[in-house]
């Protein structure tokens, strides 16, 4: 009975004690049970300690008070909803009262060109044939002729995206598009896209869809400055909107997603890929819809737009300034303000900027007259069709600010729209060859036979000979020398100077590609896609004149990068928009820098370079760097060169005049083959020498190279840095040419004690007095 009764009152919460038990048992047993019943009385009530915790917080946190909570949220947002929908007005239309021309100046404040008027004419929907009308539809929202006018998931995941930092909110109907053009801004925040959502649903329920799907087609940008449909059939296609074919029009809704980076007449290959699947993606969904029969779809072809049209006041250069100009513009619109590309083009057209270029008159003027009288004075389309296949294109920089000072786009951005200084398609070519021992010097890297690689470092010069891995093991590649010249054992600075693909094949895989590209990414050039592959060090990736300028002015400014701008200042509505410092920090050491410099004084005093710049008449003493490059099947020719305050890159490249495709410049003007040391080394020298300064030295931080005067020569004892993979020839395979280009511009040495550094005199010594190189303390004896 006893623990019957004590059971009861544990189970009441301990309110009754249990009475005393009898013990039959000895006394100690009845002191050993009464001190068992005291533990459990003393777990009881520690237990109900405990018991009563819980119970206060499930009181505090019942799933009534929270599911009452929620509904009360709930409740409040649907109010505050319901009170911003009745105080939102929809708002007059303002788009076209921020349209405002743009004004572009000189550096010395003169104004250059006004770019006015908004290319827009609004078109009654009537107009617009209904297939085509349907293929804006097809890619924007599909639900459009029966949704509310807004889309709840993407109104959520837009507000997400802006909250969190991520930009662009996606999945607007095109009733939330028209909106966010015709009556609000590009703004990315939450207030807007409130409003954006209020506003949608207004419309919708107070405007007819045909009328809402006029005003987004008619107010929407399609890129090349045109607003509206009409615009941009004009453009594209030369057509009235009426005339307009389901596959044009497939083609305009298409590029409402990304327009400057759908434009087929600029885009990159990547970019074609994407718009041709977005043109496929539109058709098939009006043939999901049964807007379009299959059949009929299956016949369809990709309609290729015309040529941008160009605006008046864009005649020569112009176009191609203000063109570079906003594309810098929107780059950092993009970066400092969370917008996409197409929001900020949007941003930048017509819409009150005053923009100062850094171009100089003087300066602009001269690389003009250059190129006419270095090239195109020469080229004669009547009796050499090649000659109407050549592009020019270039870009100057002054290393200390970054600035571009002249710009070279092509002959008139009326007649070529593709600026020629800003295009990635073409080959640097051996232009790239500094890079890969910027990046050696850099990384202290060695040869196979463990020697630091440096300007006097001996290197098999033999063509085609296979490149070898830190193993051993021939990697599959060994690109042959200009003219399949075979030179022996040279040193880095003679391989440089006559620019021998051999050496630098095996420099880079000694150094490592990956390194290699690192180096070129910090100096200024896009790589992030390329692979780290050994094919690479003869520069067949792409490049344009301005990133060349941008990595050689790179070197020249001690190893700090420049980043080349055209924009002196910008802004808008007596606000200046900041441009970030085309300086920026320290990528390589200057030592790494100033040797590369060094060396390269080499190409245009001894090397390929020779002729057009070192023998100019009007050089007048000024110490000069440089690098010719010329591409697999003269496809492109370079020079980028510089002098201590001015950094010139000039590029030929061959254009097929009717399909733009790349084309070979075999016979320009007459010549078996054009050479970056012919028409690019030569225009660079009548530009430079005609506005550079009389600063005529390198102030350098270097023991190495060809301005470092060495007194050291490699010996017929010397033993190259690696082992060659072939046994190399003493003599060329073939005599090369004459023309100043990647050949050199002497016959090869037959013995690997002529092939000196630049500036020294071939002296043989006997092999066994064969001294140690005292600039190279890791050289070969």
């Amino acid at each position: 009975m006893g623990r019957a009764e004590e059971r009861r009152a544990r189970q009441r919460g301990g309110r009754r004690a249990a009475p005393p038990t009898r013990s039959s048992g000895t006394p100690s047993e009845g002191l050993a049970t009464g001190g068992r019943a005291a533990a459990r009385k003393a777990a009881a009530r520690g237990k109900k300690g405990t018991k009563n915790g819980k119970s206060g917080i499930r009181r505090l946190f019942t799933w009534k008070k929270i599911l009452g909570t929620f509904l009360g949220l709930c409740l409040l947002g649907i109010g505050a909803f319901i009170v911003l929908y009745l105080v939102t007005p929809i708002p007059s239309a303002n788009a076209d009262a921020k349209r405002q021309s743009n004004i572009y100046e000189y550096s010395d404040g003169s104004v250059m060109a006004r770019e006015g008027d908004t290319n827009r004419e609004i078109v009654d929907l009537s107009e617009v044939p209904k297939p085509v009308q349907r293929t804006f539809v097809a890619a924007e929202n599909k639900t459009f002729y029966t949704d509310a006018g807004v889309d709840f998931k993407g109104i959520a995941r837009g507000l997400f995206n802006t909250l969190s930092g991520k930009g662009k909110q996606g999945g607007s109907t095109i009733t939330q598009q028209y909106v966010k053009n015709y009556y609000l801004d590009q703004d990315q925040t939450v207030t807007r896209k409130l409003k954006e959502l209020v506003i949608s649903l207004k419309v919708d329920r107070e405007t007819p869809k045909d009328d809402i799907l006029a005003g987004y087609i008619n107010t929407s940008y399609y890129g090349r400055g045109a607003y509206g449909i009409q615009a941009a059939a004009q453009d594209y296609y030369r057509v009235d909107a009426g005339k307009l074919s389901v596959e044009q029009g497939a083609y305009l809704a298409a590029l409402l997603q990304a327009p400057s980076q759908y434009d087929w007449a600029v885009a990159s290959k990547t970019g074609k890929e994407l718009v041709t699947a977005r043109w496929n993606y539109v058709l098939d969904n009006m043939v999901k819809q049964g807007w379009l029969d299959k059949s009929k779809r299956d016949k369809m072809t990709f309609p290729f737009p015309k040529e941008p049209k160009v605006a008046p006041g864009m005649e020569g250069q112009k176009g191609y300034f203000i063109k570079l100009a906003k594309q810098q513009l929107e780059k950092q619109l993009v970066a400092k303000e969370g917008i996409t590309q197409d929001q900020a083009e949007a941003r930048v057209e017509n819409s009150g900027w005053t923009i100062t270029l850094n171009i100089d008159k003087k300066k602009q003027a001269q690389l003009e007259k250059a190129v006419k009288t270095q090239l195109t004075s020469q080229l004669d389309p009547k009796k050499r069709s090649v000659d109407r296949n050549v592009q020019a294109g270039a870009a100057s920089v002054d290393p200390k600010t970054g600035k571009i000072v002249a710009l070279y786009g092509g002959t008139d951005y009326t007649k070529h729209y593709i600026s020629n200084a800003n295009r990635t398609d073409y080959q640097p070519a051996s232009t790239f060859k500094p890079v890969i021992l910027a990046a050696a010097l850099e990384n202290a890297s060695e040869t196979q036979g463990g020697k630091a690689i440096g300007a006097n470092t001996i290197y098999d010069g033999t063509s085609k000979r296979q490149v070898v891995d830190s193993n051993g093991n021939k990697v599959g590649f060994g690109p042959e020398n200009e003219d399949d010249a075979n030179y022996g054992k040279v040193t880095v600075q003679t391989a440089m100077n006559k620019s021998i693909n051999s050496v630098f094949a095996q420099m880079g895989v000694d150094v490592g590609m990956d390194k290699v590209l690192e180096t070129a990414t910090k100096l200024g050039m896009d790589t992030g896609k390329l692979r780290p592959l050994p094919a690479y060090t003869l520069g067949t990736m792409g490049a344009s004149p301005i990133q060349m300028a941008g990595v050689y002015a790179t070197l020249d400014n001690h190893g700090k990068q420049v980043t080349p701008s055209i924009i002196k200042s910008a802004e808008q509505g007596g606000t200046e928009f900041q441009m970030p410092d085309p300086i920026g920090e320290q990528v390589i050491s200057r030592e790494a820098a100033d040797t590369v410099t060094s060396v390269l004084t080499g190409v245009v005093d001894d090397g390929t370079a020779k002729k057009s710049v070192q023998q100019n008449p009007a050089r007048d003493g000024r110490k000069v760097a440089g690098k010719t490059g010329t591409s697999d099947d003269n496809k492109s020719a370079w020079f980028t060169g510089y002098t201590p305050d001015l950094v010139t890159s000039v590029g030929l490249f061959g254009e097929d005049h009717k399909t733009h495709g790349q084309s070979k410049l075999y016979n320009t003007a007459g010549l078996d083959r054009v050479n970056g040391g012919g028409f690019p080394a030569e225009i660079w020298a009548a530009y430079t020498f005609g506005v550079a300064g009389k600063n005529t030295k390198f102030d350098l931080d270097t023991d190495q190279g060809a301005a470092v005067q060495p007194t050291w020569t490699p010996t017929p004892s010397a033993t190259p840095s690696e082992t060659p993979s072939e046994t190399p020839s003493e003599t060329p395979s073939e005599t090369p040419s004459e023309t100043p280009s990647e050949t050199p511009s002497e016959t090869p040495s037959q013995s690997p004690s002529q092939s000196a550094p630049t500036g020294q005199q071939s002296t043989p010594v006997a092999p066994s007095t064969s001294p140690l190189n005292p600039f190279d303390p890791n050289g070969d004896q």
